[in-house]
């Protein structure tokens, strides 16, 4: 049995008086045309301190078949058809045919030192929530023998951004919602059960890169604790990416990609007029035609723009007037799970209350906010990522004490309005 902590935010740092766990774990390699690699990888992982159960190399379509086998552990080797770079299909065809409690994910030439798997579940082991990164180092194994371990002298230079950003975030214990970009999927590691409720990796990144920070994305939005496991170092052969010089036509090809499905604005850049929104506006509100329009129409007006409006009602005037704007029937599962805010909106809102709602949840990691105007309650803000966490817990807690013990709940009291226009028309032309 792991232990089970619900931590608050992101406080990665309370488990530190809890005895370490070791879980079962399953390791999985992917790999394509490095068969020279395999042994140096099967090498390292026979001598970790805490041995996985079972490794999985996860071989993206070499034209042949890889052996490979890791002396005393379950070994598999799983493939799939060579149509281009699909890591995330294949991480997913390897987790699943795996049978460890934890996931452990490396690349075949990215190889770990004898701690690195005890140390990368460290904290994984006590809390179900936790996605943790390793350090990954880099060397050139040209120098060495296959059994032979890097050592500080054989260092190629760290990436420096990288090595700033756990330095400014303490290891992520100060984790926000960008700090997804910090996690490497060739370091990385979760529990299956929260890889298998995130639903694995995005199969539809196909080319080089973006699934990792996507899947890290997921993680945080659905209330993942993202923990830097700075002892836990694996080697990789050369340098990082952005050393090679050669690498802006791909980049810029992964930053189009992650705009596309991660609408946190430092990601995206711009409102895009996808299907994916970072705040989903759910009408709630009764009574009038009239009330109803001037709801929409407040949302349509908000300072906020990343914004997809869902109006669930059976009322053709409504529908016709807003034809193409907004919606009807339900939001998408990714939907739901990418866009950061929930919004239930029960009356009109000021221009710049999503904004401020927003601002609050993403800036404070808040769980819930009220928005109310003259003692009247206008809309409920959710967290994407509270909302996420306490789905995980729903066999422990309700919402509610979730929301209360691992984050917290505000309350936003709204300027009292000075629209005081009695017709549709009145109000439509006080827009300006």
């Amino acid at each position: 049995m792991l232990t089970d902590v619900l931590l608050p935010r992101n406080e990665w740092d309370l488990l530190s008086g809890y005895p370490r766990q070791k879980p079962t774990v399953t390791v999985v390699v992917t790999h394509f045309e490095q068969h020279h690699l395999l042994g140096r990888m099967a090498s390292a992982l026979q001598r970790q301190t805490l041995r996985p159960s079972q490794v999985v190399l996860a071989d993206d379509g070499s034209a042949v078949a890889p052996a490979f086998a890791v002396p005393g552990v379950e070994t598999l080797v799983v493939t799939q058809p060579d149509e281009g770079f699909r890591a995330a299909a294949v991480r997913n065809l390897a987790v699943r045919h795996s049978t460890g409690e934890v996931l452990v994910f490396l690349d075949a030439d990215t190889v770990p030192e004898a701690g690195y798997v005890e140390g990368v579940v460290r904290h994984i082991g006590l809390c179900p929530d936790v996605l943790a990164v390793g350090r990954r180092r880099h060397t050139s194994f040209s120098r060495l023998a296959e059994d032979e371990q890097p050592q500080d002298v054989d260092a190629l230079e760290e990436p420096p951004w990288l090595l700033d950003a756990y330095a400014t975030t303490e290891n992520l214990l100060n984790a926000d919602g960008r700090s997804f970009r910090f996690v490497i999927g060739a370091v990385m590691a979760c529990r299956k059960e929260l890889f298998l409720d995130l639903g694995g990796f995005d199969e539809r990144f196909v080319g080089y890169g973006g699934e990792d920070w996507d899947f890290a994305y997921r993680a945080w939005n659905a209330g993942a604790v993202l923990v830097h496991e700075r002892t836990a170092v694996a080697w990789h052969d050369g340098p990082d990416w952005g050393g090679r010089g050669d690498s802006t036509d791909v980049l810029d090809l992964q930053s189009a990609r992650l705009a596309a499905v991660i609408p946190e604005p430092g990601t995206r850049g711009a409102p895009l007029a996808g299907v994916v929104f970072d705040v989903l506006a759910t009408v709630r509100a009764e009574g009038s035609f009239d009330r109803m329009v001037r709801t929409v129409h407040s949302l349509l007006r908000q300072d906020h723009r990343d914004l997809g409006i869902r109006l669930p009602v059976d009322d053709k005037r409504l529908l016709e007037t807003y034809e193409g704007v907004v919606r009807a029937e339900p939001w998408t599962e990714d939907q739901e799970r990418r866009a950061r805010v929930h919004l239930a909106v029960h009356g009109p809102l000021p221009v710049s209350a999503v904004h401020r709602a927003v601002e609050l949840i993403t800036q404070s990691d808040v769980g819930r906010v009220d928005l109310v105007q003259e003692g009247e309650l206008l809309a409920v803000a959710w967290s994407t990522r509270a909302v996420g966490r306490a789905r995980r817990w729903a066999h422990c807690f309700e919402r509610h004490e979730v929301l209360q013990r691992a984050f917290s709940i505000h309350r936003i009291d709204l300027d009292a309005s000075d629209e005081r226009s009695r017709t549709l028309e009145g109000f439509f032309s006080s827009w300006r």
